[in-house]
């Protein structure tokens, strides 16, 4: 099995980084652990001299660093997205460790694009950029001084995704086909639409019952044929 090539298929997405030395320091993590694959969600200074000086050799991860508008377009193509964060969200899919995630993460990673997502550096991810994501990872710390610096928290999640390299010397593990994220994203806004449609929802009074549906759905880890089935099954309540 070709390691690097699980790696290649690994996204680290910084968001709305406001300090440039960051997303250097962030790309040295990334390169000291494999991982080339860098996209910055409106970055607030990019290119800058002091992110190329903090990379301290991983210019190369600079200069392919993809930057884009939105989260939406840096998970484009991605099958997983795995929001790093240290602080639990009401209504949000259930936290697991980094370790923890590192082995789910590598599985999607045999086939499929990834992403592990960081958010600012002061305030972390939104609530709204979390919903974008089917997992919540955070990195174990003492309660008392749990902030991690954000290239800091790349690193180790970096450091847990190679530790959980699949073992070559096992036996060639079955690759799932998992649904593409924008498929997923589709798939919610059939549900909503049919939902509104039977007066199941009320578009004036939503409250949070699509958060809710993301919630469940997310923990299924949905395949491709999974929500053709799913979509079919809309299709089906709207027609009659």
């Amino acid at each position: 099995m070709n390691k690097p090539g699980i790696l290649d298929n690994v996204r680290i997405v910084l968001s709305h980084t406001s300090h440039p030395g960051n997303i250097g320091a962030a790309a040295r993590a990334m390169k000291t652990m494999g991982l080339t694959s860098l996209y910055l969600v409106n970055p607030k200074r990019f290119p800058n001299n002091q992110a190329d000086v903090m990379s301290a050799g991983a210019q190369d991860v600079l200069e392919n660093a993809v930057v884009c508008s939105s989260l939406d377009e840096a998970l484009q193509g991605t099958a997983l997205a795995v929001a790093i964060t240290a602080r639990s969200r009401d209504l949000s899919h259930a936290a697991v460790t980094s370790r923890q995630a590192a082995p789910q993460i590598m599985e999607h990673a045999l086939a499929h694009k990834v992403a592990l997502v960081f958010g600012t550096e002061m305030s972390g991810l939104t609530n709204e950029e979390v919903n974008k994501c089917q997992m919540l990872a955070s990195i174990p710390s003492d309660q008392e001084f749990s902030s991690l610096n954000l290239a800091a928290a790349v690193q180790v999640m970096a450091y847990e995704l190679r530790m959980a390299l699949p073992d070559t010397g096992l036996a060639e593990p079955k690759i799932r086909d998992f649904a593409a994220l924008e498929d997923i994203e589709r798939f919610y806004q059939h549900l909503e639409q049919v939902l509104v449609e039977i007066e199941f929802l009320d578009p004036q009074e939503p409250k949070r019952l699509m958060q809710r549906f993301r919630r469940l759905f997310s923990r299924t880890r949905l395949e491709r044929e999974e929500v053709n089935i799913l979509r079919g099954v809309l299709a089906a309540v709207q027609k009659s």
